[in-house]
Formats: C-alpha cells, structure tokens, sequence
C-alpha cells in the first residue's frame, strides 16, 4: 500500500512492525491507546537484545531516550505536548511517529501559517449544504483536531508560532475545558473530547517574537525542547538512514562511500563553528545547518549522480551540491562558502588530497556558476 504514495505516513509506512508489536504486547496502555508507553518507545527508538524479542525493531528517530519518554508521559495526561527546536532536529517526525504508535493515525494535522484561522482547529461549513438544508451536523465541516477530540485520538499541530494569537487562544479552551461549542446550533451543539485526545505541537526556537504564545496557552502544554544534533556517530546514523529511504524510494542502486559522508559530516560541523564565531549575520549562513540540510544535500548530489552522472557518488557532485543548497543570498552566502573553501578545504586537500581535493574543485566550479 505504501508503494501508492510518495510519502506514506508513518502508520502505513511501519504498519508491520506496529501490527506485531500490538499482537505481543501484554503492558498497561491508557485511555484506547494501541500500545503501550514502553512498547512505543521500542517502536520509537529501536529494540535492543536485551529487550529479548524474536525480531529486531528498527530505530526512527535518533534522540535522547528522555525526550521520547518524557513525551509519552505528557499525551498520557491531560496536558498537551509542545515540541520545540531550531529547525531539522526531527520534531515533525517524533509527532508523527507517536501519533502512528499511540492511534494508528498521524494525518490529523493543522499547518499553523499567518492565514490559519479559528475555523482551521474548530469547524467550518459546506456552504452547498446550509443554503439547501440550513446548518447542521451534516453541514459541519470538523477541523482535524475536532476529528480528534471526536474518535478519542492525537492532533497535530505544526509550527504553532507561526499563527495568530487568536488561533492559538482557540486552542485554550480545547486543551482545558476537553470541548467545542457550536452556538450556530440548538440541538447538539457541543463536541466533547473522547479518552485518548491530545494535542502535539511544534514549534521553531528561531520563530520566537513572530507570534508569542501566552501564558495562559505555555501552562496548559508540556514543553519538551528537541537539541540539534552534534554528535558526530549520532549525525551519521541519521544521514544514513534517511538517506537508505531515500535510495529504497526511488529504487537506486547506489554506495555510500563512508570518506564522502565523513566529508560531507565535517564541512557542515566546521561551517556550524565558523556560524557560532561570527560576529554579524552578514558572516553567518542563511541555512539553519542542520542535520535536516544535511540530508538534503546528499539527496541532491545523489539524485544527480543517478540521472545525470555515472550512477557514482563523487565528491565534485557532493561539493556542488553543498554549495547550492546552501548559497541563498548573493553575494553573502557565496562569500561565506568561498572562504570556508579556500581557509579550511584548500589546507585539507593539499594535506589529505584525493576526495578532499575533489571537493574543493567542486565547490569552486559550483560558486564560479553561481557568481
């Protein structure tokens, strides 16, 4: 079924591994949740031998076991989870992975933009039908989270800080009171939250001041805030495995050299330190650089490798990549990436050479492009 959609939810993508892990598990599970705590962690982070299964569960998401812990706690009570954290540390995907363990559903998301409004997390009408039949319940359009409170499951609600704050005042009541009135209607005209609903926020750390959430609205959300990754074994298991999807995906045969990945691990680390000393934003990259950033570069040098090169990897493919991934203001950006190039890779590939030196033939020739 997953091999009909580009990108399957989790809970289709994993549906296996979730079908097996509920027909063996024997623990506490609350509310109507599908599995219980410890087994979502497993589905989450991976089993272990000592966890004495009779097959291996694949890792998902590479984190600290408190942060999953912690999350599952929070959507086990009566307080909703908010995830925050500069962009690509992997916040979407721990929602939705949670949401595919706890309900088998992860679709009931809201998008929080500038044009979200209250109709988006309460309801809204089919016009059609009003004009014909006047407003009812089967003219009411439920937003995703009211589908939620409806079935006793998890919503999602993406970037909160980036709507307004009477959308995010909307959600006061739904997290505290558990209900939505609708006063359009005179007879059944409350929608009261089943066991098992709760709410999984994101939000973007580098958002803050575009829209600050209350007081009122922090106290009625757990905060679990999501580190970006710098571990250097951490980061590459990530890379590696989004990378795997990405290759399985499009059906591509196609090697990983480790010396390209350790290439393209330390260049992002070293423009991480370069971006930390810098004293202006000018000498800073636009690119968040993160893990995220990362994974698309090799996509793109990948991708390109497959339709346009040898079916190789390379490391001119990887720096071009880099480097086009990366510049998105000129002159600045290109600045940055020329001096990193000519101040740490120069030195690199004169010592080191071979896919050193490649990569700096590459990035050149991609900035000379570009400027």
């Amino acid at each position: 079924m997953s091999d009909d959609m580009l990108r399957a939810p989790a809970e289709v993508k994993y549906a296996e591994e979730l079908d097996w892990l509920e027909s063996i598990d024997d623990g506490p599970k609350p509310f109507q949740w599908r599995l219980s705590p410890r087994m979502i962690r497993l589905f989450i982070l991976g089993s272990e031998r000592s966890d004495g299964l009779d097959r291996e569960i694949s890792q998902k998401w590479f984190g600290d076991r408190s942060f999953v812990e912690r999350s599952i706690v929070t959507l086990a009570s009566d307080r909703g989870l908010l995830l925050i954290g500069d962009p690509g540390t992997g916040k979407s995907w721990l929602a939705e992975l949670l949401a595919a363990a706890i309900c088998r559903n992860s679709t009931l998301v809201v998008q929080g933009t500038a044009g979200t409004t209250e109709d988006h997390i309460k309801y809204s009408w089919n016009v059609s039908m009003v004009i014909a039949k006047g407003q009812s319940r089967d003219s009411m359009i439920p937003s995703p989270i009211m589908t939620a409170m409806e079935q006793g499951v998890i919503g999602r609600f993406e970037e909160l800080t980036r709507s307004t704050s009477d959308v995010q005042d909307a959600l006061i009541s739904i997290l505290s009171e558990k209900y939505v009135s609708i006063p359009e209607l005179d007879d059944d005209n409350i929608v009261f939250a089943q066991p098992g609903f709760s709410i999984i926020a994101t939000a973007n750390s580098r958002d803050r001041g575009v829209n600050d959430l209350s007081s009122a609205l922090k106290r009625r959300f757990n905060f679990v805030r999501i580190p970006v990754v710098t571990n250097k074994k951490s980061e590459a298991e990530i890379v590696r495995f989004r990378t795997e999807e990405l290759l399985r995906r499009h059906r591509i045969e196609l090697d990983l050299p480790p010396t390209l990945l350790d290439i393209l691990l330390q260049s992002f680390a070293d423009l991480r330190s370069a971006a930390a000393s810098a004293t202006s934003d000018d000498e800073k990259l636009e690119s968040a650089l993160s893990t995220a950033e990362q994974i698309g570069v090799l996509e793109d040098a990948i991708l390109h490798s497959n339709f346009f090169g040898d079916r190789t990897l390379r490391a001119q493919t990887l720096a071009s990549s880099l480097v086009g991934s990366l510049a998105r203001r000129s002159p600045e950006d290109l600045a940055i990436l020329n001096k990193y190039l000519h101040g740490v890779v120069e030195p690199r590939g004169k010592k080191h050479g071979g896919p050193w030196q490649e990569f700096l033939e590459g990035g050149r020739e991609a900035i000379a492009t570009l400027s």
